[in-house]
């Protein structure tokens, strides 16, 4: 049985930050080489944003990683990832009265051959805060390969600016809202609906050591 831990402590962030790495370049049939500057630069950021935000990790009973998904609340001051890579700011890219919240979906990777319900469960849970106001819009960074899923799964983003590569993989920058996504959360939301026996409160962020199980 899969269980989602939500990470918090300084040792999982640096697993964390080795599983992207890993694979994102698997995926992509890119070699893989351990780097210390990578993996530290991830790490880093990490623990930066989180007092902000929420890392999901899918794990299996041995613990190790199946796949990951990370949930920030951007507090207007950091830089994100979308300024970072590719030197968009977000009031680029949203109109002058907006006055939703602003997240950011990131640190999405799933271990090579586990199918599509770990992306689904994953992304149910990493959209739920974005989902709970119809202001509210989140911004993320898709290689080629999920971008194409994300539209097969009834997701819609908007593509916002010129691919980049970035992590063994061609990466675009897309905006996605409300609209994107509220269907997509409402058709799936029974895969983790049962499982979550603890709220997660995102506005406050309180952390929780419960492990969310799934079937």
């Amino acid at each position: 049985m899969a269980k989602i831990n939500i990470l918090t402590s300084d040792f999982d962030y640096r697993k964390l930050a080795e599983f992207i790495i890993k694979e994102n370049y698997t995926h992509h049939n890119q070699n893989y080489i351990y780097s210390e500057q990578r993996t530290k630069a991830i790490y880093e950021e990490e623990i930066h944003y989180r007092k902000n935000a929420l890392v999901f990790a899918l794990q299996d009973s041995q613990n190790n990683f199946i796949g990951t998904i990370r949930a920030l609340k951007w507090n207007y001051s950091d830089v994100l990832p979308l300024e970072k890579i590719f030197s968009i700011h977000p009031f680029q890219i949203l109109k002058k009265n907006f006055d939703g919240e602003i997240w950011h979906i990131g640190r999405f990777a799933i271990r090579k051959n586990e199918g599509l319900l770990p992306l689904k469960k994953l992304m149910t849970l990493a959209i739920g805060s974005v989902c709970e106001k119809e202001k509210n819009i989140a911004f993320a960074e898709c290689d080629t390969k999920l971008l194409k899923i994300l539209y097969l799964m009834g997701i819609e983003p908007t593509i916002i600016g010129t691919s980049k590569y970035y992590l063994g993989s061609e990466t675009i920058p897309v905006l996605l809202t409300y609209d994107n996504l509220i269907k997509f959360y409402h058709k799936n939301e029974h895969l983790i609906k049962n499982s979550l026996n603890q709220s997660v409160t995102c506005g406050i962020f309180e952390k929780s050591t419960v492990n969310y199980s799934f079937n």
